[in-house]
């Protein structure tokens, strides 16, 4: 290429890195180059000489220099490490869950063992009077550890749709770290065959998965920081809430929820969401509780209309969000059996409840009215037709 016997001391050389050097680099009669700190990736070295007269040589020798990322910058490591952090998120999940509920099954008991008691002693309250007054402070005591277990029970039956909200994205993680890995195997086949192009084909569909890898990632990382706030219960402290977000959310945990309980349970869901809704200040997680307590009344009434009336009746719940005037209106309505008139009062009083003994605490909807309307300054309004629907009108100031 450069060769001069006659003065071989005379010849002079040039070289370029594609894909570092913008131009030739005169390298004069050093016959070496080195480079520090090259980024990963693939490079093609050209070199090119001059004789003593300064004329260059037509051909330019080439060769291909391949930099591999570190071990923990590859593809495998960082679908090991996903994969590893979502399994430790599932065991903290699948035992937080089972400890809420055992909590509240042994509250359940100590309540009803505590109400049994104080009814035994009505006949004695004329003589034990102030035995009763002491009785009774401890009653209330229970209660308010009972509606604070009841926030954190919510937890647990957010427990199965969020089970089934994080599979769809764990699968999405096995699937592409598979194909990548395949992806991989044909990539040192094609550069063992020298065909950069193909190869290069293929690194670009393994970053793709990678990317891909990453997004389902942060999806199941969302959903567990959303489990998370909504188990916090001491906080009270408002900040911008995007309703249609939020009630979305739950909308499909509640769901998913109940089928995980039943799975011959199903039923339309439909969304009439408002795209030009302002934010309202609120306690999110607080909120979320409210539209959790409607989603599962809502999705637990169609459900028992189901199992009592024809195979022509279709269940379906829907959730309606707008602006009217200086207020967010949430909407939740469901075709199930309504509530009979001799109820309708005292369907928010505490501790009253329409469920079986053992399904419910009669304080769901209790917490929603507190919620609504003394923490957040709105309204909770009911409609309803027996054997027909029921609709719940939430009501909150924007700001």
């Amino acid at each position: 290429m450069g060769l001069q016997y006659n003065n071989p001391a005379g010849i002079k050389y040039a070289y370029q890195l594609d894909g570092y050097d913008k131009n030739w680099v005169q390298a004069g009669n050093q016959r070496t180059v080195t480079y520090n700190n090259l980024a990963p990736a693939t490079y093609t070295f050209h070199v090119k000489a001059a004789n003593s007269d300064g004329v260059w040589s037509k051909e330019v020798a080439s060769f291909i220099v391949l930099i591999h990322p570190p071990w923990w910058a590859t593809w495998w490591a960082r679908s090991i490490f996903i994969i590893i952090f979502i399994i430790i998120i599932w065991a903290i999940i699948h035992y937080r869950s089972r400890s809420l509920l055992r909590a509240k099954r042994l509250l359940e008991q100590k309540v009803q063992l505590r109400t049994q008691e104080v009814l035994e002693q009505k006949e004695e309250i004329a003589a034990q009077r102030d035995g009763l007054e002491n009785t009774l402070e401890e009653l209330k005591s229970t209660q308010t550890q009972l509606v604070q277990r009841e926030k954190m029970a919510s937890l647990g039956e957010l427990t199965a749709g969020i089970a089934h909200e994080i599979q769809n994205p764990l699968n999405f993680v096995n699937n592409f770290s598979e194909v990548s890995a395949e992806l991989v195997g044909e990539l040192d086949e094609e550069l063992d065959k020298g065909d950069i192009d193909e190869a290069k084909a293929i690194a670009w569909s393994v970053k793709q998965n990678l990317e891909k890898i990453r997004h389902h990632g942060k999806r199941a990382d969302s959903i567990v920081k959303g489990m998370l706030q909504h188990s916090r219960t001491n906080t009270t402290e408002k900040e911008a809430v995007n309703i249609n977000v939020v009630a979305y959310e739950y909308f499909r945990l509640a769901y998913h929820g109940l089928r995980a309980a039943d799975k011959g349970f199903n039923s339309e869901m439909v969304t009439h969401f408002d795209d030009q809704l302002p934010a309202i200040s609120a306690v999110p997680q607080d909120i979320g509780r409210v539209l959790l307590n409607l989603f599962n009344n809502a999705f637990y009434a169609v459900n028992q209309k189901q199992k009592t009336t024809t195979s022509a009746y279709k269940p379906e719940v829907s959730v309606t969000t707008y602006r009217d005037n200086g207020s967010v209106i949430i909407k939740v309505k469901d075709n199930g059996n309504g509530i009979p008139e001799n109820i309708r009062q005292k369907i928010m009083q505490p501790f009253f409840t329409t469920k079986p003994t053992g399904e419910g605490t009669g304080l769901g909807l209790s917490l929603t009215y507190d919620i609504v309307v003394k923490s957040h300054s709105g309204s909770i309004d009911l409609t309803t037709k027996e054997g027909e629907f029921t609709e719940f009108v939430v009501k909150l100031p924007v700001s």
